[in-house]
């Protein structure tokens, strides 16, 4: 490629800058709906994209043996990710911009046809293409590059979102209600916690599950820490076994789910049940837990320590018998409580005689010193019982 006609290609094509933006505009604008929208490119941001974009193609023919400079094809592949631009039309933008360059080196060449001339416009069309393939590859790394940060920078979003949730802290100037509301959380449904441990250091125990419920049209958010994955659920009541047995079949290590709850304040009071029935599963085993919605579950489970101490205080002895005697004098005394008090209902979900459920009763009440014609003796019973429960479940 001679200089001489290297240089006054590149002067002709300066001459040419402006016809060569509109044509490039206009091509863009007519086969590419994105664009022509402009919901999202304004037509200035459009043109001044193309106008630097265009400068660099033609300063990179003016000086090919220069090192390229491929930052303008950079800057606009992160630029258009953020604006959330489809890749593929950004690219086809590029191609009509090349186009257009290469109508300019024709008409060149069909102005002046002599052989020196037709050299050069080779040349120059070579470089072109090679040109063309090495901004692609710079704006497409770049767009990547840029929408991998903006997927991280979006879960690190989301997760402070969900640890706000959390702790109940919405922020500064927030209301309640908007930390769900950017999750993109309903207001109309009930919901749940579930916290599982970690297989490893960050290594979700619930992998996929926040996109497994979506499938089913059930939203979540989850947070993912060193040591846990925890989340909350939006579900509406037919909803709640379909989502306990997907937990079910993706948890490979202990996980306990919440009561159903319904207002967002509750959700710091739900993680700290869910986290409760996870330990009500032992250690190194994989399994899922449902704590039960009764008030005294969650006054149990808050404080594990504090219903074991309760569970030996009032039934000491009966939990010193051997097992299969302290099991039947606890199921008697749970029937019996579940039918109100009645020993022949008990007696008939245990398929004994009620003079037996009677016997039992006295035996545990000698054993304990709490007569069940006593409500404070009853209710001492009650909660020791419940504590027993939640201590064994799993």
């Amino acid at each position: 490629m001679t200089e001489p006609n290297l240089m006054k290609l590149s002067e002709w094509i300066e001459s040419q800058f402006p016809r060569l933006v509109d044509d490039v505009l206009a091509g863009i604008a007519k086969d590419i709906d994105f664009y022509r929208e402009e919901e999202v490119v304004s037509r200035t941001d459009l043109q001044q994209s193309v106008e630097q974009n265009m400068r660099a193609m033609v300063a990179a023919l003016r000086e090919p043996a220069h090192r390229q400079d491929h930052s303008m094809a950079e800057l606009t592949g992160r630029r258009r990710a953020r604006q959330g631009a489809p890749l593929p039309e950004l690219l086809r933008a590029y191609r009509m911009g090349f186009a257009a360059l290469w109508e300019l080196l024709t008409e060149w060449s069909r102005h002046t046809p002599d052989r020196a001339v037709i050299d050069t416009v080779l040349s120059a069309a070579t470089r072109m293409w090679q040109l063309s393939d090495e901004y692609a590859i710079a704006l497409t790394e770049a767009y990547r590059s840029t929408t991998a940060e903006m997927l991280v920078e979006r879960e690190q979003r989301r997760s402070a979102l969900v640890e706000a949730l959390f702790a109940g802290e919405p922020g500064p100037g927030a209301p309640p209600w908007e930390v769900p509301k950017l999750l993109g959380l309903p207001s109309d449904t009930d919901r749940i916690v579930v916290t599982a441990e970690t297989v490893g250091p960050a290594d979700p125990s619930l992998p996929g599950i926040e996109q497994r419920l979506a499938e089913r049209g059930i939203p979540s958010a989850w947070q993912l820490t060193s040591t846990a994955q925890m989340g909350v659920v939006s579900l509406r009541p037919e909803q709640f076994s379909q989502v306990i047995e997907l937990v079910r079949q993706s948890a490979s290590a202990r996980t306990g789910v919440s009561p159903v709850f319904r207002a967002w304040g509750e959700t710091p009071r739900a993680l700290r049940l869910a986290c409760a029935a996870l330990h009500r599963l032992p250690e190194g085993r994989a399994g899922v837990h449902v704590l039960g919605a009764g008030p005294l579950t969650g006054l149990v489970a808050r404080d594990p320590d504090e219903g074991r101490r309760i569970a030996r205080q009032v039934l000491g002895p009966v939990l010193d018998l051997p097992g299969e005697e302290r099991a039947v004098l606890l199921g008697t005394l749970q029937a019996w409580l579940d039918h109100d008090g009645s020993a022949e209902r008990a007696a008939e979900r245990l398929y004994v005689h009620a003079n037996t459920v009677r016997y039992r009763l006295r035996r545990l009440q000698d054993l304990t010193g709490r007569s069940l014609t006593q409500p404070r003796a009853i209710a001492d019973l009650v909660v020791a019982l419940e504590a027993v429960r939640s201590d064994r479940a799993g």
